[in-house]
């Protein structure tokens, strides 16, 4: 599962490389190395696809008597139990009572630097910092959403869940038995699209293509959902994939956390994070 991700890159960033309007959550919005389950983050949603917004990650179905906290949604939904990298067959999703709605027609795109998975059967006692490198971030993660009312208070929480699929080749590398679902540039704003056939939508349901990715261990220290110091990202080992050239992690305090730039920007321009 994708339980834990990264949002470091500034919002002016941000609005330019999605087209948005972020005049609503400025004074809301802050950057999150460590992004987990309730908290506020950034999202583009299929009712607002030029307007950023911040969800509360963790999702619950409007029909719900309670608070749920779904951080996941399998695009099999209940098939594909053995999480076989190699499946092909149907997208259980679009059956399951609490998505089955949320999938056709409210969709979003959840914005990410990087995210974080465990092995399989250490979980965060192992975890990993999955990033894209040549400083083609930030990118879109395939996400569903949905608003809840509290019947006692009348607040309204508007949240959001991760779609994944089986997990791709990096990812078997940890190993790891899912993937986040993360869209080409093409598919987002077809993700967006509510006019979209259902047939189109689960199509896009595939492990996304790593060859740009890669990935290191962290610190344990990610564990905790209360920890967002920027170090929770900092390398403790190598690469899975070797890289003919990379720079370790630097202390972001001394160059401002947030330096990060959009996928076209001059290389000069941004922090050194992520190895490239």
């Amino acid at each position: 599962m994708c339980g834990r991700y990264a949002v470091i890159t500034k919002l002016k960033v941000i609005e330019k490389e999605f087209q948005i309007d972020v005049s609503e959550i400025l004074d809301r919005f802050e950057l999150n190395p460590n992004v987990s389950t309730n908290d506020e983050a950034l999202v583009i949603t299929s009712d607002e696809p030029k307007k950023a917004q911040l969800f509360r990650f963790g999702f619950t179905p409007s029909w719900a008597t309670k608070k749920t906290y779904v951080i996941n949604a399998r695009s099999e939904g209940n098939h594909n139990k053995e999480n076989d990298p190699a499946y092909k067959g149907a997208k259980g999703i679009i059956e399951k009572p609490m998505f089955r709605k949320a999938i056709r027609s409210q969709r979003c795109l959840v914005i990410a630097d990087a995210f974080v998975e465990g092995s399989t059967t250490k979980k965060l006692s192992e975890p990993y910092l999955v990033y894209r490198r040549h400083h083609k971030r930030p990118f879109a993660m395939a996400g569903i959403w949905d608003e809840w009312i509290d019947k006692q208070s009348g607040e309204i929480t508007r949240s959001f869940a991760i779609i994944t699929t089986p997990p791709t080749s990096l990812l078997q590398k940890i190993p790891h038995h899912r993937s986040p679902l993360i869209l080409a540039e093409e598919d987002e704003g077809r993700w967006l699209d509510k006019d979209l056939p259902l047939s189109e939508v689960t199509a896009m349901m595939q492990p996304f293509d790593d060859h740009e990715f890669n990935a290191y261990p962290i610190s344990t220290a990610i564990k905790s959902g209360r920890n967002k110091d920027v170090a929770v990202l900092k390398p403790v080992g190598k690469q899975l994939k070797k890289e003919f050239e990379y720079i370790f992690y630097q202390e972001l305090e001394l160059q401002g956390m947030g330096e990060t730039t959009a996928r076209k920007r001059k290389q000069n321009d941004q922090l050194d994070l992520f190895n490239q």
